[in-house]
C-alpha cells in the first residue's frame, strides 16, 4: 500500500479508507490506483 500510496500521490491512510468495505472512492483514485498496479479499465459492448 505503501508503494502505491507513492506511485498514486495519495496519502496511505487515505487509500485504506477508500478502498474498504465502507469506502467510496472517486473515480479519478480508482484509475490512479489501476495504473500504479500496471492495470487498466476497458468497457467492451455486452454482446
Amino acid at each position: 500500500m505503501t508503494r502505491i500510496a507513492r506511485e498514486t500521490g495519495l496519502g496511505r491512510e487515505s487509500l485504506y479508507k477508500s478502498l474498504s468495505n465502507q469506502g467510496n472512492p472517486e473515480f479519478a483514485t480508482v484509475l490512479k490506483v489501476l495504473q500504479a498496479l500496471g492495470l487498466r479499465l476497458q468497457v467492451v459492448p455486452i454482446t
